[in-house]
């Protein structure tokens, strides 16, 4: 069976700049599919190429096998979500929803009962005569997501759509972007550049790195089997420790740390604590060992931390340490 995104070896040049480098990827019908990277990777022109907003200088794009390279964005049957929510102010938040069905030619009574459902389905029943300016942040995000899914696209795009709001709400907002997803069972590209809402909510992550994917899989591959030394240091935290103490470059993520043997340990640092961050239910310790500053988080247990200038025993797994190739 074919895949339902298709994305082969897309380029994109602005001048002399070439900002997507050969990028290919696949995925199924139904899958949350994250980009994710830094800033200038390539991954909101990738976004925007899908959409029909840039035009690819090579490669092509098909969607349930449906060559739409080169079409433009209101035949592609997308629906896309921005960071800037695009609201139109002039518009209640029922038009505003209504909007793309108005212009695909649908009844008003056929559009009123899909705003309605639209407005149940991301929490926010009876605020269709509201405006944008007298709605939250993060209530404008719900409204944009609804617009957008209200003509039922084929593919849901979402272009750092929580990047605007306050830490708090965009966590629920995530979750709540997933249930909405999984409920509708709509494929959706959601661009990010933070590794914490990848991880929390894609079926599939692709990591993004100077305009080529390092490195493909599921959350829990990206974050315990990184294939390359940038998918390691930019997922997650991170230890990398020089030859003086363990040979050529390994790495180990700072959870995998104890400060107490385990049956699985088999290796054993001794260091001194240089710092202690508070995390809330985990605390970070900044250990020194043999001039390498190695990080460990632990549970924020009632019996409280080591002190700072104290020298501490940490005890690992051998088979927990990653080996990184050159950078």
């Amino acid at each position: 069976m074919a895949a339902f995104l298709q994305v082969q070896n897309l380029v994109k040049t602005f001048g002399q700049t070439t900002v997507v480098k050969g990028v290919s990827f696949a995925f199924d019908k139904g899958e949350f599919i994250s980009l994710l990277g830094p800033s200038g990777c390539g991954k909101t022109t990738i976004l925007r190429m899908i959409a029909g907003f840039e035009t690819p200088s090579s490669g092509s794009i098909e969607v349930d096998s449906k060559d739409i390279t080169h079409l433009k964005p209101n035949q592609r049957q997308l629906g896309m979500v921005f960071q800037a929510y695009a609201l139109f102010p002039n518009l209640t938040v029922g038009d505003n929803i209504a909007f793309g069905l108005k212009v695909a030619g649908m009844g008003r009574e056929e559009r009123r009962a899909r705003v309605d459902d639209m407005l149940r389905l991301i929490g926010l029943p009876g605020y269709e005569k509201r405006y944008p300016y007298e709605m939250s942040g993060g209530q404008q995000q719900r409204v944009a997501l609804a617009r957008a899914i209200a003509p039922r696209p084929r593919l849901l795009l979402l272009d750092e759509p929580l990047s605007a709001l306050d830490a708090k709400i965009r966590v629920s907002l995530r979750e709540e972007i997933r249930s909405i997803q999984r409920e509708l069972g709509i494929t959706t590209v959601f661009v990010t550049h933070d590794q914490e809402e990848a991880l929390s909510i894609s079926d599939r992550i692709v990591v993004m790195n100077a305009g080529r994917i390092e490195q493909m899989g599921s959350p829990y591959d990206i974050y315990n089997r990184p294939a390359t030394r940038f998918a390691a240091t930019f997922v997650g935290h991170l230890n990398t420790l020089p030859a003086s103490v363990f040979g050529p470059d390994r790495a180990i993520r700072p959870e995998l740390i104890s400060l107490h043997p385990r049956p699985d340990t088999d290796t054993t640092l001794s260091g001194t604590v240089s710092d202690i961050g508070f995390l809330g239910s985990v605390l970070r310790l900044r250990v020194e060992v043999d001039g390498t500053d190695i990080s460990i988080d632990t549970f924020n247990a009632q019996s409280g931390p080591p002190q700072r200038g104290e020298r501490i025993a940490l005890h690992l797994a051998s088979r927990d340490v990653l080996t990184l190739g050159a950078a």
